[in-house]
């Protein structure tokens, strides 16, 4: 396999992770699925873009929290588009803080990109514990 890659596109003037905490949570997340990776990309916006990606790829006219594109699946190959101000409007209610409410987002499309979906409680649930296992793994 040749050289991976991850990129960090910050659209959102806000509080986020580094791009070497984005890295480890894109490695940790990628090993622990067992899934090679060849180009990521993250990226955090704000709610217009995100709903505008919504629209037009899933034909959904509401705003959500983590878009994931996969673009290749082996290796993996992805996109994956963070509403910033979903995480800072939620995080509260969460207990958590802004910062790790946007980990969370990136391990969320991750996991999206390696193939789990979040359609019923139970999917939703698993992906949660998931979310959970990757965030305390990268400390």
């Amino acid at each position: 396999m040749g050289a991976t890659s991850l990129s960090l596109s910050v659209e959102q003037n806000a509080a986020f992770p580094t791009e070497d905490r984005v890295k480890d949570l894109v490695n940790v997340v990628f090993a622990g699925e067992s899934t090679l990776f060849e180009s990521v990309s993250v990226v955090l916006a704000d709610h217009e873009t995100v709903l505008q990606l919504n629209r037009k790829w899933l034909d959904h006219d509401f705003n959500t929290d983590v878009i994931s594109f996969l673009l290749e699946d082996d290796p993996i190959e992805g996109e994956v588009y963070i509403d910033v101000e979903t995480a800072s409007e939620r995080f509260l209610e969460f207990g958590s803080n802004l910062t790790l409410e946007i980990e969370r987002y990136i391990v969320h499309g991750l996991l999206h990109l390696c193939g789990h979906d979040d359609a019923s409680d139970q999917e939703r649930e698993a992906m949660h514990v998931l979310e959970n296992r990757y965030l305390d793994a990268t400390g």
